[in-house]
C-alpha cells in the first residue's frame, strides 16, 4: 500500500531521512540503506527533502554520499536536541544514549527535522554499520540553521543550494 507522503506542488507531506552510522560506515552500504528503508513502506524517493542526522556526523562520508545520492539537503542536530525527540521514538536505545547523549540518532534526527507535526513512517532499519528512519512531515523543512541544529554547508554548497 502506497504511503500519503508525496512532495507536492501544494505543500502536500514531505519526507525526512534520519541516519547514523559508525565511524568509516562504506557510502555504499548507506545508501543502500537509505533506498531499502524508503522501499519497505512504498515511499517515494522523490518525497524526500532533507537527510539528518547527529553533529558528529556531519563530516560523515557515507551520510554526506546518500545527501548527494538523493540530491538534497544534509542538517545535523547536537545531542541535546535529539534528545528532546525521545518521547517520540519508536526504539530509544540506552546503548546509544551511552555513546551519543541521546537515546536515538535514525529517528530522533528524522522526527527533529520533520518538526512538532512530524510523525515516523519508517521506524529504525538497521544494516551492519548504520541506522536509517524515515519521518513524514507537514510543515515546511527548511535548511536554515536554529538553536541546536547546523547545516551540512559543504554537501549543499557542493550540490549549488544555498544555506
Amino acid at each position: 500500500m502506497k504511503q500519503s507522503a508525496q512532495a507536492t506542488k501544494g505543500g502536500g507531506p514531505v519526507l525526512v531521512l534520519g541516519l547514523g552510522c559508525e565511524r568509516g560506515a562504506g557510502a555504499s552500504e548507506v545508501i543502500a540503506l537509505a533506498e531499502q528503508a524508503l522501499r519497505s513502506a512504498s515511499l517515494d524517493p522523490a518525497a524526500l527533502v532533507t537527510v539528518a542526522s547527529l553533529d558528529t556526523r556531519a563530516d560523515e562520508p557515507a551520510i554526506q554520499a546518500v545527501a548527494r545520492h538523493f540530491r538534497v539537503p544534509f542538517r545535523t542536530f547536537d545531542p541535546t536536541t535529539l534528545e528532546a525527540e525521545t518521547w517520540r521514538l519508536a526504539n530509544p536505545s540506552e546503548i546509544v544514549f551511552r555513546h551519543t547523549g541521546c537515546h536515538g540518532v535514525a529517528e530522533a534526527s528524522a522526527l527533529a527535522a520533520a518538526g512538532r507535526d512530524g510523525r515516523l513512517v519508517v521506524p529504525k532499519v538497521k544494516s551492519a554499520r548504520a541506522t536509517a528512519a524515515i519521518a513524514e512531515s507537514f510543515q515546511p523543512v527548511g535548511v536554515a540553521s536554529l538553536q541546536g541544529e547546523s547545516v551540512a554547508s559543504s554537501v549543499a554548497s557542493s550540490m549549488g543550494r544555498a544555506v
